[in-house]
């Protein structure tokens, strides 16, 4: 059997139909349109800061081929040069004085030829610009960020798992005056803007004593209704009986809700951790408003602290860009099974 065979079989033997190529073909727009940006966003994070300023720009991480030269302290980059009578050869340049370089040829370092620079080309070689990644460290406190983010991350992710539960398991499965009020309260919150609040918030943050603090970026995100309208939704599938015969065994709400509610709770549990993750990792706005010690920075606030008013060293903000993409991506792809089984769940009842 060919792979076009293959490719464009069906079940029942018949051809694909034009709408078959439709859909193939809308597929294969959404996926480069989807990962077209990131794949470019990869290849050039390994670009020499020379090779991003290259036009028109290449899709691999092609940079100038470089030799190291007798009596020179770094490599000096190659080119192909038209020599006198007419030939071409691939030397490295020692110097250029206006339209004038002078080449060398490494077998013979006593040797120099002048040429203009309208008479050579660049040679290029397939080149991993791995320094862009290395010299993160050397340049910019790259590991304090990243500790700050993870922190913030983490500590924002468990509490708001904690207290969403808490309000989520008190609105189904408690009874009481008023609870479809209080929830309808936390539910209208949501047609709230973000930015409306910001004032409030940081005026709060400001008299606790926040200000500069990886804490006063993570306690005003710990409740979100969101969280509660998620797990809410879901701990109403839980049957009443279980907590029922737990109570006439003795056991306290505490152990209720620790022992019997939150692990039948889980799907949603990691679909809210992922949503938190992925808000608490790129947030931008509020740890720019809250934070303004350079020690206290995220990755994200070092991106933007990273481009400078005059002159931006792109390679290493696209290598740094990476490895801010790189962690959100990869709870994304091992927890994305839970995502559709919460959400699904969430809305039974």
């Amino acid at each position: 059997m060919s792979i076009v065979k293959f490719l464009t079989g069906t079940r029942n033997g018949r051809s694909l139909d034009w709408t078959d190529w439709t859909s193939y073909a809308y597929l294969v727009v959404g996926l480069f349109l989807m990962f077209g940006p990131v794949l470019w966003l990869v290849g050039s994070s390994f670009k020499t800061e020379s090779a991003l300023n290259e036009f028109p720009p290449s899709l691999l991480p092609y940079g100038q081929k470089s030799v190291p030269v007798p009596g020179e302290d770094k490599p000096k980059p190659v080119y192909r040069v038209k020599l006198p009578d007419g030939t071409f050869k691939e030397l490295p340049e020692v110097r250029r004085i206006g339209l004038m370089a002078t080449h060398v040829d490494p077998a013979r370092p006593d040797e120099f030829i002048r040429v203009n620079v309208n008479d050579r080309e660049p040679v290029r070689e397939f080149r991993l610009a791995l320094e862009n990644y290395t010299d993160l460290a050397g340049k910019l406190k790259f590991g304090t960020y990243l500790w700050n983010s993870v922190f913030i991350t983490v500590v924002a992710t468990i509490l708001t798992l904690l207290f969403n539960s808490m309000a989520a398991f008190a609105l189904s499965k408690y009874k009481f005056a008023g609870r479809k009020g209080v929830f309808l309260i936390i539910l209208s919150t949501l047609m709230v803007p973000p930015a409306i609040v910001l004032v409030p918030n940081f005026l709060v943050v400001s008299e606790l004593g926040l200000l500069n603090s990886l804490w006063g970026v993570i306690w005003p995100a710990v409740a979100t209704p969101t969280g509660v309208f998620l797990l809410r939704q879901y701990m109403l599938t839980i049957p009443d009986e279980l907590l029922e015969a737990a109570r006439m065994d003795h056991a306290s709400e505490w152990k209720i809700y620790w022992r019997i509610v939150l692990p039948l709770a889980a799907p949603a549990l990691a679909v809210l951790a992922i949503f938190s993750i992925m808000w608490r990792w790129n947030d931008f706005l509020w740890p720019l408003i809250v934070l303004s010690k350079n020690e206290h920075f995220t990755l994200q606030l070092a991106l933007n602290a990273f481009q400078g008013d005059l002159v931006t060293q792109w390679n290493y903000l696209l290598a740094m860009t990476v490895i801010t993409l790189l962690p959100i991506t990869l709870v994304f792809a091992f927890l994305q099974k839970y995502i559709t089984q919460g959400i699904a769940s969430a809305g039974v009842k």
